[in-house]
């Protein structure tokens, strides 16, 4: 107990520095259109659901956010781990994927925004299930199709990079034994191959949820936006609310940082045996 309490004070000096030279530049610079003070962006904190420059609460937008990067997250997820373990194994899936996927790994998801917009313009998933009308309409329409893609090209490579190599690392002799006592390719994903590939997949996973939250701002810059935290710190930029943006900003680190913290908590649990193996 003594020695987390010791951790835990640690890890707090860092911030309490961080918030001392804040508190005393923005005495210094004395204009809070360049850096508001820290009591100013702190009660905007404490009030997350009251309404924001006439763009709905802070709590609001932020769960705006976080349904459009679930959603893209979800879908990077589902198709890049099992591309990935499946080229990890199979040396024609790798030959036939890993020079495609090369070429557009380097390409920042922000460079695909024209093609994007030029493919699905402001069109959302209510669009695209053919919903007009009511609550259920309201939030697919926020789900612009053009923004689910961006933060699911962000959250791809990670996250496929992350299971090839899981699968590539995992011991051959494991394998090569399983094959000999009879195995099938089924009983050799099911028990060697996803069980030793696990950490490394979800580490991959773990990263790609950090990209995806990065692409979110990008995302929410794009055309057909009215609402998310991305877009609430942009028009707020534009309105001179400084002390808005620094608010958003600071939700996108905590959010992030908490869902995170999901992984770790996953990590520490599940994969142990990991660290003890070393």
């Amino acid at each position: 107990m003594t020695k987390n309490k010791h951790g835990l004070l640690i890890s707090l000096i860092v911030p309490l520095l961080f918030l001392l030279m804040w508190w005393f530049c923005a005495i210094r610079v004395n204009n809070p259109v360049i850096l508001p003070a820290v009591n100013e962006v702190f009660a905007l904190l404490i009030r997350p659901t009251e309404n924001l420059i006439s763009m709905g609460s802070l709590l609001s937008n932020i769960l705006v956010s976080l349904v459009r990067v679930i959603v893209g997250y979800v879908l990077a997820v589902l198709i890049a781990v099992p591309l990935g373990i499946a080229m990890g194994y199979y040396s024609t899936v790798f030959n036939l994927f890993n020079n495609f996927l090369g070429l557009f790994r380097p390409i920042p998801p922000l460079a695909w925004v024209p093609l994007v917009l030029a493919w699905f313009g402001v069109a959302s998933f209510a669009t695209l299930l053919g919903v007009e009308q009511g609550q259920l309409y309201i939030w697919l329409s926020s789900l612009k199709i053009s923004m689910v893609f961006i933060i699911f090209i962000g959250a791809f490579f990670p996250v496929v990079t992350s299971a090839i190599y899981g699968v590539r690392s995992v011991n051959k002799t494991l394998i090569d034994s399983a094959l000999v006592l009879g195995a099938d390719n089924q009983a050799i994903f099911r028990k060697i191959l996803i069980p030793a590939a696990a950490p490394s997949i979800v580490n991959g996973m773990r990263t790609g949820l950090g990209f995806a939250w990065m692409c979110l701002v990008a995302a929410e810059m794009l055309p057909g936006s009215i609402s998310g935290v991305g877009y609430l710190i942009t028009h707020a930029y534009t309105i001179a609310h400084t002390d808005v943006v620094i608010a958003g900003m600071v939700s996108i680190g905590a959010v992030g940082a908490l869902l995170d913290s999901v992984f770790r908590i996953l990590e520490n649990r599940k994969f142990k045996w990991q660290r003890l193996a070393r």
